[in-house]
């Protein structure tokens, strides 16, 4: 049971945020991989995949990408062995809303499809061996 009066049929919402983003759903076209990155781990392309193609990429600029090229070459260094930028690539990384978090905190939403449009299916990521990946990294072999 609830308390104090029903709201009202048209009830508007007045406190919106002058820097609230609406981001399309889906992914964007992206960028290629430098190859001048000497990126040499299947994690850190992943990584570069998936923000590259992200929504939140089709209102980057120069500046945002170089930024990405640089976090990109952390997660390498990551995926190599050195566990202490991990931090430094989670900080990184809420900037640009990477959980729901920090998306809410960014004041970031993605619109809906519409009824006639349907999600386009993602392709399939590459055939690597998560497990193993894993395993050498935590072992450090």
């Amino acid at each position: 049971m609830t308390r104090g009066p029903a709201p009202k049929d048209n009830a508007v919402r007045r406190n919106v945020h002058q820097y609230a983003q609406a981001l399309a759903a889906g992914t964007q076209a992206g960028r290629e991989l430098p190859k001048a990155l000497g990126i040499s781990t299947g994690g850190a392309k992943r990584f570069w995949k998936t923000w590259s193609t992200a929504p939140q990429t089709s209102a980057w600029t120069e500046t945002d990408w170089a930024e990405l090229e640089l976090t990109t070459k952390l997660v390498d260094g990551l995926f190599l062995g050195d566990l202490k930028l991990a931090g430094e690539i989670r900080q990184r990384v809420a900037k640009w809303g990477a959980t729901v978090e920090d998306r809410a905190r960014l004041r970031m939403t993605f619109d809906k499809t519409t009824e006639g449009e349907s999600a386009a299916p993602s392709a399939p990521a590459p055939e690597v061996d998560m497990d193993e990946e894993l395993y050498r990294l935590l072992n450090g072999t």
